[in-house]
């Protein structure tokens, strides 16, 4: 049995390591694979946080240690998990409710301008801690007419006040933080990408215009893990 163990053990760390490694390639200087095109790659449309008042990054950044969508999700290498914390907590109370978290409900923006070309807007909110839709649950996607598409994911059932082919610009508001598909808490997924698949493509750095992140200035930059961000 001890050597089962240890075989086991041999083997898990062996796999990390290899992740580890893969993700060290993917975002070195020497760039390889999907790296190759896009380990320098400027974002071409103005964005913006598509969000007011202050938010913290649960999820971004370019490896596996600031963001756990690095690796496996090659459409969705750089997104970002987002909600709002007072005090470095989520939620008030015992977090049971989606009410108790500080995001639910609150406004969300379009980070650019461009055209809604696919949405959801039915599915159920998550009971927290339990997930009933293994996907992007409610959704908008945001066509920039320029070969880059926004995913803004997990919205509020029945909050999102655009229609299929609207013109959005930056900062008009879109719909509502949820906690719908695959979300354990309510929380805004955005991530950009090449296509407007929902499974396919590849994703894309981005970079926001004109934001705080801890208090500091950032005039064009990308939002990583730990960091409180606002708009200018």
């Amino acid at each position: 049995m001890k050597h089962i163990k240890s075989t086991t053990y041999i083997l898990f760390s062996t796999f990390f390591l290899l992740l580890t490694s893969c993700a060290d390639t993917l975002i070195g200087d020497e760039g390889q694979l999907d790296e190759d095109i896009f380990l320098n790659y400027q974002t071409k449309t103005e964005l913006e946080l598509p969000f007011e008042n202050e938010w913290f990054i649960a999820a971004g950044g370019r490896s596996v240690i600031q963001n756990h969508h690095f690796i496996p999700f090659r459409h969705q290498r750089y997104t970002m998990d987002i909600f709002q914390t007072v005090n470095g907590k989520s939620f008030i109370g015992d977090g049971t409710n989606n009410e108790d978290y500080y995001c639910f409900g609150k406004r969300l923006n379009a980070p650019g301008d461009g055209k809604i070309i696919a949405m959801r807007n039915t599915i159920e909110d998550n009971i927290p801690g339990v997930v009933s839709e293994p996907d992007l649950g409610n959704y908008i996607i945001i066509d920039h007419l320029n070969g880059e598409f926004s995913f803004m994911a997990h919205l509020k059932k029945n909050t999102i006040i655009v229609s299929l082919g609207d013109t959005v610009v930056r900062g008009q508001e879109v719909g509502k933080a949820g906690n719908s598909g695959n979300s354990t808490e309510p929380h805004i997924h955005y991530h950009l990408q090449t296509t407007s698949e929902t499974s396919t493509g590849i994703g894309l750095p981005t970079q926001f215009l004109n934001y705080y992140a801890d208090d500091e200035f950032i005039e064009r930059g990308e939002p990583i893990r730990n960091q409180i961000v606002r708009k200018n």
